[in-house]
């Protein structure tokens, strides 16, 4: 009898340890920033749930935090940069984090509160920059697009203000964190605003920004995890939604032009 029960209750624990791992499996915990990524996550959920995954949606305001936390798996994935900005993350961080879709583009674009035109603005004028590498470089790669700076030709993406060696206007640089820039907006004479950043403060890409990059833009904002995760059944249905018409309708529909779809 007491062989018995000992098996009973290896069997049980066993049983609940099985049960608690299927319901782990079938949850995905993605890190996004509220707009648009976010959004597009809880726009997926319902398709999610039908095929068996709850997506737990965990939104951050800063870039560092969800690749730290899908490092160390805390998290399962996450979706707010992109391709440059993540290898450089890698780097500097010594992550072994990896894309596995592209979902969207966000035109990147320079605002202003106080001027209305690029060539209006004045010498000296201060101008607000993401102070995070790959953000930085390609704020400054725009800012040469429209004619303002001149960039040495060896600066590429990671570009930073001491890389200008033209500056007819005299432009001042502050670098700033990128989620703070739509908040003194009103502080300086232009600011280089990252589109999820800019969507959320009501900001509208297509129409109030001066410049803005163009459809052929290299930063498609893809969704991460770590490496050797990227086989997880969940995740591969994630992708899959990803990818369908019905989000990329979406995006085109909810963000009209601010957001274009890459599928």
């Amino acid at each position: 009898m007491k062989k018995l029960l000992t098996g009973l209750a290896v069997a049980l624990a066993f049983s609940a340890q099985a049960s608690i791992s299927q319901v782990q499996a079938g949850t995905l915990k993605v890190a996004a920033t509220a707009v648009p990524h976010a959004e597009i996550l809880e726009f997926v959920m319902p398709t999610l749930a039908k095929e068996g995954v709850t997506l737990d949606v965990k939104v951050f305001t800063d870039y560092v935090q969800p690749n730290v936390q899908v490092n160390e798996g805390r998290l399962d994935a996450n979706f707010f940069q992109h391709q440059p900005y993540l290898t450089e993350f890698n780097k500097s961080r010594k992550t072994q984090l990896i894309s596995v879709v592209g979902v969207h583009v966000e035109p990147f674009g320079a605002y202003s509160s106080k001027h209305k035109d690029l060539t209006k603005l004045p010498k000296r004028a201060q101008v607000a920059l993401p102070n995070d590498a790959t953000n930085g470089g390609r704020a400054l790669l725009l800012l040469q697009k429209a004619g303002l700076i001149t960039l040495s030709p060896e600066a590429g993406i990671t570009a930073t203000p001491r890389d200008i060696i033209s500056n007819p206007k005299g432009l001042r640089f502050r670098e700033l964190e990128a989620a703070t820039l739509p908040r003194i907006l009103g502080q300086v004479d232009l600011a280089l605003i990252n589109t999820n950043y800019a969507l959320e403060a009501g900001l509208n890409p297509a129409k109030d920004a001066l410049i803005i990059e163009g459809s052929d833009s290299p930063y498609v904002n893809i969704l991460v995890v770590k490496e050797g995760t990227e086989q997880n059944p969940d995740l591969l249905k994630l992708i899959a939604v990803l990818k369908t018409k019905a989000v990329s309708d979406f995006i085109t529909h909810r963000y009209k032009g601010a957001v274009a779809p890459i599928y």
